[in-house]
């Protein structure tokens, strides 16, 4: 799913607990696109925090555990646009 992330210090999250994945997004085009991308992403139950860069045409997202790469995916796709895990 994700690569595991933090040190469990200064964090609310144990080390266990906290999952990053790396998402290709296509489709934006302004930053309101990528607005809409990021409050879809943060709209995920689980997720902490949700980066979009559209120039890139990224998005990094931190997560529990219990949250898969096909949830993301899925919420990018209804807010109407095309996501991928990066390879």
């Amino acid at each position: 799913m994700g690569v595991k992330v933090g040190d469990g210090a200064g964090s609310n999250q144990a080390e266990d607990d906290v999952a990053s994945t790396m998402l290709t997004v296509s489709g934006m085009t302004c930053g309101h696109c990528q607005a809409k991308v990021e409050r879809a992403l943060q709209g995920v139950n689980g997720v902490y925090s949700a980066t979009v860069d559209r120039a890139a045409g990224t998005a990094e997202v931190e997560t529990s555990d219990a949250v898969s790469a096909g949830e993301l995916i899925a919420a990018v796709e209804r807010a109407g646009y095309r996501a991928a895990v990066a390879a």
